[in-house]
């Protein structure tokens, strides 16, 4: 594999969203693996001559377990290869890794391995060429015994020094020496530079970006990592309010359901308070949909300017809004969302504008100064632009990144294929099937997108994860019960996508139906 020049740089989250998405498109861990560490030791054979003695010490995660492929590639190019590992085999848990574990069992006679776990038993080092595959690209804090005495260790040795990915005790975002670093004369990295490596030169020594067998395409497609993205962690100790509030603001004389299932599905993806605020019928019929719902009962058959003054303090108290679900298109509320929306950005929320209210907004579209997550399908889309999106599809996507860079939006186009821009990002979605033309499942989207910005995050992460779960949810729900949908089915599903993304896995492979 050759290396790459000038590679882009990539944040180690982003890196770990793009393994994950790799994963669930059918490459694996382990391949990656396999490819970084041969890349290690095609790197070590270009500089030393074979017969050389290489040390490799190893943590227990993906970096150690590239070092034990990079162990294996080194022993068949004929180099005297040993490894240390920075504690007992059995604490592996890293699945990949574990595999490579195995695999150098039946080599011990070959590889000999010092497991450490006290730094007071590290071995005696007799080396040309060290490889440090002790921690990687996720590493945050000091760096802890026995590895922080290891990284002390290998840097008093007079060895040629190479860094897997990352020098250990560095943070690959940033380039923070995290207590003590290792200090490479050559760091191998991989896909793409990491911005800390960067800032770290002195550690890092010369710096290679090797192709692993991703292509650069992966990361425009949404996937199971696109969720860990965004997921919230709970703890023991959290609180009403710690995982967001949210407004929905919709409904009318004629429309009741939507802005019901926008919070239901709020609430499944968990954000902990949604309020409901319609017109005061639509507010009850939605009250008698479930006891769930929190409704703010407005005055009037369709909301209007007068509605705003009542909404004020509950905008000071939310985290993000969605706006639009039901809305209708009456004179009057039109004005209202012309008016609301400033308010919106006053109050400095995130907001998500839907439906009625996206064609509201048309007539007064403008870049606002607070996330903006814009969700229409192709008609809408035409509403908000005055423009027909083409066929072709990457004119599409280029057509819609203008938009979202003129508004200084995230627009969210829904279609067989979803398309999730900014101005520099670009995802597609391909969760979803045939069944999801009902109507309802929009406001699902809406729902689980605008709880994502409640739990304050990125508005292109919010709006990519939102299309992966509402669309695979959708997924599950069809294989259950075939095509034969409703909006409901879908948020029941919320849970399952989140609690464990990867599952949708199964329903790809299987075609459409769960194995």
């Amino acid at each position: 594999m050759q290396a790459k020049k000038n590679a882009t740089a990539i944040t180690s989250r982003e890196m770990r969203t793009l393994e994950i998405n790799a994963e669930y498109f059918g490459i694996s861990l382990l391949q990656l693996m396999e490819n970084a560490g041969r890349n290690v030791a095609e790197e070590i054979a270009a500089h030393f001559p074979c017969e050389r003695k290489v040390v490799i010490f190893c943590g227990l995660g993906g970096n150690g377990g590239d070092g034990f492929v990079a162990a294996r590639h080194l022993l068949a190019l004929g180099f005297n290869v040993s490894v240390v590992l920075a504690g007992k085999g059995a604490d592996i848990r890293h699945e990949a890794a574990l595999k490579n574990w195995f695999a150098l069992q039946a080599l011990r006679e070959s590889i000999p391995i010092h497991e450490v776990t006290d730094s007071a038993a590290l071995p005696k080092v007799d080396a040309d060429i060290v490889v440090d595959a002790l921690l990687g690209t996720g590493t945050k804090g000091k760096i802890k015994p026995p590895i922080a005495q290891m990284v002390e260790y290998i840097n008093m040795l007079s060895a040629f020094k190479v860094a897997v990915d990352v020098p250990t005790g560095i943070d690959s975002d940033n380039g923070e020496v995290l207590g003590n670093a290792v200090k490479a004369n050559l760091t191998v990295t991989f896909y793409k530079a990491k911005p800390g490596l960067h800032n770290a030169k002195k550690y890092v020594g010369e710096l290679v970006v090797r192709d692993i067998g991703l292509p650069e395409a992966l990361e425009k497609f949404a996937g199971p990592g696109d969720v860990f993205l965004v997921k919230k962690p709970r703890s023991a100790s959290a609180h009403k309010g710690d995982f967001g509030r949210l407004l929905v603001v919709g409904g009318s004389e004629v429309f009741s359901g939507a802005p019901a299932l926008v919070a239901l599905a709020a609430l499944r993806t968990g954000v902990d308070i949604v309020y409901l605020a319609a017109p005061e019928k639509t507010a009850y019929a939605a009250s008698a949909m479930s006891p769930n719902l929190i409704t703010l009962k407005l005055k009037g058959d369709n909301l209007s300017s007068a509605n705003i003054e009542e909404l004020l303090p509950y905008l000071e108290t939310v985290d993000a809004v969605v706006l639009g679900p039901g809305l209708g298109l009456h004179a009057k509320t039109r004005e209202f969302v012309k008016a609301f929306v400033p308010a919106i950005e006053g109050a400095g929320k995130p907001l998500l504008l839907d439906a009625d209210g996206l064609k509201a907004f048309a007539e007064c579209k403008r870049a606002l100064k607070v996330p903006l997550v814009l969700t229409p399908h192709a008609g809408e889309y035409a509403v908000l632009t005055g423009r027909q999106l083409s066929e072709n599809s990457e004119k599409r996507v280029a057509e819609v990144q203008k938009t979202a860079a003129e508004l200084k939006a995230v627009i969210l186009l829904k279609g067989q294929v979803d398309i999730i821009c900014d101005s520099k990002r670009v995802k597609r979605n391909f969760t979803g099937n045939p069944g999801m033309t009902v109507g309802g499942t929009g406001d699902v989207l809406a729902g689980i997108v605008g709880a994502f910005l409640a739990q304050k995050a990125d508005a292109f992460e919010a709006a990519a994860a939102g299309a992966f779960v509402n669309g695979a949810a959708g997924d599950f729900a069809a294989s259950e019960i075939g095509y034969h949908l409703m909006a409901t089915d879908l948020i029941e599903w919320i849970p399952k996508v989140l609690d464990d993304p990867m599952s949708h896995l199964k329903v790809r492979k299987a075609g459409g139906a769960v194995a």
